[in-house]
């Protein structure tokens, strides 16, 4: 059966500076777990935070990104290593439906329907083709969305996690780059995991060392308190189910939540050609079936009380540092993620990850899956001396980053990525119809006297 048969990758065990493990390939099977471990951690994080701050169960959050994860490891058979994990578009969507008097079956049930409508559009883009996704999303698009979906998550690691124990943060980010950077074969790629390792050693000594920090909690106050809180460990039991709910459906909810199907789309689209951009295989005919699968684990994630999910970026991210794109270690992943379910003890022990540990791995994940963007635009040698190209990017990467916000009315407000997105997409395709220039090379807007310099050298030499 396809996406079942992986080819050793060598001996399993030794991979040469640069050398990749492709989808289809694994590494020895321990390794392989290893590495499916370390993308449990890389996107644990993410998928207990957005369930939680939208009212929702993370233990059944994590659960049903595991069965989602396997869900569209066998819709795309294989070819695309992505986890899908609790998606975080629908945080602002959850705190309107919260205003209006809604509660977590009215939210789930607006995301059942966008889970549906995000599997439909996937069926349009399977049928027709990839010419769809590239007549809307071209490489300048793609790109600029890419980046947004990595640097967008910036203030999340500057004003939530960094700020808890900025020197933990700084040292856990040193050590990670290092490792990184210095570690050879198998130990690089688990880089990630030595550094959420070193940074939970260094909490615990500075605990019994220097005592109480005096910082931010994860609940945003400013208080005296211990780097590991291992409390809630101790009293939550091993074995247990998830609290299960059944949704229910309100029109004003699905008006609210509708609108982020645009970003859904996108976000899968921008994560598909990165991962395409860094396995090498362009992966344009698995685009709509991986949107439908995306949709699909939506919709089963949904009707039993789930969050929505989504590709998650960083464990794109992951990929970015390891250069191993092994599907096994996403089956591995998605293994841990139902047994982990099933422990109220794990979900306590993942909640007691230091902040500033979280703090220092992000800056570096976070950033790698932002460069992913502009990797895009650098191997698509999109030209930002042409103004369609570099206009409607400049503004929404910034809109987008920056946490711009446009309220459309007292219930609806668009931001971050779903406004950036917007304003990239529209911009891009509004200006490329009005602008009969659009079609014609334009001297640089940047740096005109520089481009103009180096063409008259060019033809005096």
């Amino acid at each position: 059966m396809a996406g079942f048969r992986w080819q050793v990758h060598g001996d399993g065990k030794h991979l040469r500076p640069g050398e990749v493990v492709k989808p289809n390939e694994r590494l020895s099977w321990g390794r392989t777990v290893g590495l499916g471990a370390q993308h449990v951690v890389s996107m644990i994080g993410a998928c207990f935070v957005a369930p939680v701050l939208m009212g929702l169960d993370p233990n059944l959050a994590l659960m049903a990104s595991g069965v989602a994860t396997i869900l569209f490891l066998l819709m795309t058979r294989g070819r695309i290593p992505s986890y899908l994990g609790s998606s975080l578009s629908f945080v602002g969507v959850a705190a309107v439906i919260a205003s209006q008097g809604g509660d977590a079956g009215t939210l789930t049930g607006a995301m059942l329907v966008v889970g549906a409508a995000l599997a439909a559009s996937g069926v349009v883009i399977q049928v027709l083709g990839a010419r769809v996704i590239h007549a809307v999303l071209p490489p300048a698009v793609t790109g600029a969305v890419v980046m947004l979906i990595g640097f967008n998550l910036a203030p999340v690691t500057a004003k939530t996690y960094w700020p808890q124990d900025q020197w933990t943060a700084l040292a856990t980010m040193l050590f990670t780059g290092l490792a990184l950077v210095v570690l050879r074969g198998f130990w690089s790629r688990i880089a990630i995991f030595l550094g959420l390792l070193f940074g939970y050693v260094l909490s615990w000594v500075l605990d019994r060392t220097a005592g109480k920090i005096h910082s931010v909690d994860g609940s945003g106050k400013v208080t005296d308190h211990w780097r590991m809180d291992f409390s809630g460990v101790a009293n939550a039991d091993w074995i247990g189910a998830p609290t299960f709910h059944a949704p229910n459906f309100s029109a004003s909810a699905i008006l609210v939540a509708l609108p982020v199907l645009v970003a859904l789309i996108a976000e899968n689209a921008g994560h598909v050609k990165a991962v395409g951009e860094m396995t090498g295989d362009p992966l344009d005919d698995k685009m709509g079936m991986a949107i439908i699968a995306d949709g699909s684990a939506t919709m089963l994630s949904t009707a039993v009380g789930g969050p929505a999910t989504t590709t998650y970026a960083e464990n794109i991210g992951v990929m970015a540092a390891t250069r191993v794109y092994s599907t096994a270690a996403y089956w591995a992943a998605a293994g841990f993620a139902l047994l982990f379910g099933l422990c109220p003890k794990f979900g306590a022990v993942v909640a007691a990850i230091p902040g500033g540990v979280l703090g220092g791995i992000t800056v570096i994940l976070y950033g790698m899956i932002g460069l992913l963007g502009a990797q895009i635009w650098v191997r698509n040698k999109v030209d930002f001396a042409q103004p369609l190209n570099l206009v409607p990017t400049a503004a929404g990467v910034i809109v987008g980053i920056g946490g711009v916000s446009l309220k459309i009315s007292d219930n609806f407000e668009l931001s971050g990525i779903a406004l950036g997105t917007l304003i990239v997409l529209t911009g891009y395709h509004s200006l490329r119809w009005l602008s009969q220039a659009a079609s014609r090379r334009e001297p640089a807007l940047l740096d005109g006297g520089t481009t103009e310099y180096d063409q008259k050298r060019g033809n005096s030499g």
